[in-house]
């Protein structure tokens, strides 16, 4: 990990098409290309880039207590709290805004995961609280300025807020579309995500719990009863498998998309064309990425009717806390 942090301060997902894995021994040869590697501009907090690794490296020097440990993580934490926009979203990658990576980026968790590790500095829990005091009040600052940026991506329609998008322009703050099969449209995978990061607030403002609340209900209003989604072998698709959503009485799934203004889902292939069926794209996308899921089922069961019973308990408790 100590080899592979970039210069900035970030860790990439990948080199040169090939995923970082830790698990393998680095050769002489390799770790040193690595190292020349350093100021590369590809570090990202994608596919749970750098967040991993400021994880890691924290319970590392609690067990070893090398300092190296800890300072590596630090330089991470830095690298989050410089990308992070004015406006508080933050962006797939940086410094490399090629493409759409410098839009702010809820898909995959991306923007989540790197609130929640600059939420436990800023709260000095477990691990995190060895690192540098100098960075808690800038990492509380960064949380509320991410809450903040929640807020206002939260997505309108006719007056009611509803869920959020998997990507935003950072400079509209309206919808924006990724790859080709990631349209503008209202996510049932990250928005679950992003509910259950702001239930973990100890003290939420009105306008934190508005945002729970409606986009629980909006969960509810967009469920697709009695389908689930099953992964079959099929010899005669190009994959050698499928993903198909079959009836099934008594389960739930929720649409990875959502149609913006109807809450129809959608399936969008690598021809960038909507869909209202997943069996209409192409093998290849269906098999390799997950249209269709149970991604807020533990929330409307188990999480949410626990929330709703603290805050009902807790009426006269003073609100307004970002953490």
């Amino acid at each position: 990990m100590l080899v592979y942090q970039r210069s900035i301060g970030g860790w990439p997902k990948a080199v040169k098409e090939v995923k970082v894995d830790y698990t393998k021994p680095l050769s002489a040869t390799l770790r040193a290309a690595t190292l020349t590697d350093a100021s590369r501009t590809d570090a990202t907090i994608d596919n749970n880039a750098t967040t991993r690794e400021i994880t890691y490296l924290l319970k590392a020097y609690k067990a070893s207590n090398k300092v190296a440990y800890k300072e590596a993580a630090e330089r991470g934490i830095r690298y989050l709290l410089k990308m992070q926009y004015a406006n508080g979203g933050f962006p797939q990658f940086y410094p490399d805004f090629s493409n759409y990576r410098h839009q702010i980026t809820y898909n995959d968790n991306a923007m989540i995961r790197a609130l929640l590790v600059l939420r436990a500095v800023a709260k000095q829990q477990g691990d995190f609280a060895v690192v540098d005091p100098a960075l808690v009040p800038q990492a509380k600052e960064a949380v509320e300025r991410g809450v903040s940026c929640i807020l206002k991506t939260q997505y309108v329609q006719q007056g009611q807020l509803t869920a959020w998008c998997a990507q935003y322009d950072e400079k509209t703050l309206q919808p924006a579309k990724a790859r080709a099969f990631e349209l503008a449209s209202l996510s049932g995978d990250e928005s679950a995500a992003i509910v259950e990061f702001l239930m973990g607030i100890e003290n939420p403002s009105p306008e934190v719990k508005k945002a729970i609340t409606s986009a629980m209900a909006w969960f509810e209003k967009v469920k697709l009863p009695n389908q689930a989604m099953k992964e079959i072998k099929d010899p005669s698709q190009p994959t050698g498998r499928d993903r198909v959503i079959v009836a099934e009485p008594g389960a739930t799934l929720w649409a990875r998309f959502y149609d913006l203004e109807t809450n129809r889902p959608i399936y969008v292939g690598r021809d960038s064309k909507v869909h209202y069926a997943l069996s209409e794209i192409e093998n290849e996308r269906r098999a390799g990425y997950l249209y269709a899921g149970t991604w807020p089922e533990k929330l409307l069961q188990r999480e949410y009717p626990k929330w709703q019973q603290k805050w009902a308990a807790n009426s006269t408790k003073q609100e307004g806390s970002k953490l």
